[in-house]
């Protein structure tokens, strides 16, 4: 057996970005974490030796990966030329469609654990663009890319997008004060709604591409990014927070389905509990509310939010990893 286990991330700013409808005519730039929150992915081999099994919400039985449903495994199975006589399973530390990347984390856990079943080694950047590759490329998703480089390389990055489809990958390099300091002032809450990112990113898509002042919006939240780089380079937290704030304003004015009246409640109620910003992980309508506060201002915030449930939330230092090889392999 062979286990992978690839992060989740949460995107603090210049999200949307990282889509071609933005990068192709201005370079994106994406600053983002990966977290303490896993996607593990196994493979056995299976008993026949001529089945796939495939577990992860539903169950899956088929005679060849031509033959499965789930559109992510079939393609990377086709790419790998793994057919037959495996079994995959998989499991998630949070549910799908809250704003993690958690899709795109699937993705690179998966292209990694054939790899290691296949007894080949590869490197992050491989992994990221061709996750990439199948996600956009082979299953036509209205997504970007930083999710794929975040799940594949793993922590505190600042990433960009050129127009010739090149992505630059910068580990940031704060104090272990500032990290500590970062990662004690972040705070988590579930909305209670899982949505489909897709819908939303389409809309976002075609704002960027049709409409100038949609554009410009990406464009600041890219200036954003690299101010809040700064931020933290300099050690001001509570700026970088504040940024926050900024950043989901303008987020906020990209499509009608980014937010709802129950996720901008929970937010004012936070910011009058003293948070310094925040925003909705992910594309929108859903999710994970991430919050930025001082640490004697989170137990008014937790009471303010009594009824939404309170993720903990550390920062993850790797990428996706192969954990577990049993001694057959």
């Amino acid at each position: 057996m062979i286990i992978t286990r690839t992060p989740f991330r949460v995107s603090f700013f210049g999200g949307g970005s990282d889509m071609a409808a933005f990068y192709r005519r201005s370079t994106g730039a994406v600053l983002s974490t990966s977290i303490d929150r896993y996607m593990y992915l196994s493979a056995h081999p299976y008993f026949d030796g001529s089945s796939i099994s495939l577990k992860y919400s539903r169950t899956e039985l088929a005679k060849s990966a031509e033959e499965l449903q789930h559109p992510i495994v079939k393609t990377v199975l086709m790419r790998q030329g793994l057919h037959h006589g495996v079994e995959i399973t998989s499991t998630a530390d949070v549910p799908s469609g809250t704003g993690l990347g958690s899709s795109s984390s699937f993705t690179v856990g998966l292209l990694h654990l054939i790899y290691a079943y296949q007894g080949k080694h590869v490197s992050h950047e491989t992994l990221a663009r061709t996750a990439c590759d199948i996600e956009i490329e082979d299953l036509g998703a209205p997504i970007g890319k930083q999710d794929q480089y975040a799940a594949a390389y793993g922590g505190l990055n600042f990433i960009q997008f050129f127009s010739d489809d090149k992505v630059d990958v910068t580990p940031l390099v704060i104090t272990p004060a500032c990290r500590t300091a970062l990662e004690s002032s972040l705070m988590m809450f579930y909305t209670g709604e899982q949505r489909s990112a897709n819908d939303v990113l389409a809309k976002q898509r075609t704002a960027v591409l049709t409409e100038d002042d949609k554009f410009k919006s990406v464009q600041r939240m890219v200036e954003l990014a690299w101010e809040a780089r700064r931020y933290l380079e300099n050690e001001d937290v509570s700026a970088f927070g504040r940024l926050l704030h900024v950043a989901w304003d303008i987020k906020r004015s990209l499509s009608a389905g980014i937010s709802n009246a129950g996720i901008d409640d929970m937010y004012t109620r936070a910011m009058e509990a003293g948070a310094w910003g925040g925003k909705l992980l992910g594309a929108g309508g859903g999710g994970f509310l991430l919050l930025s506060a001082p640490r004697d201002k989170q137990p008014d915030i937790r009471r303010a939010l009594h009824t939404s449930k309170e993720i903990k939330l550390g920062l993850d230092r790797g990428g996706s990893k192969v954990v577990y090889t049993s001694e057959d392999f």
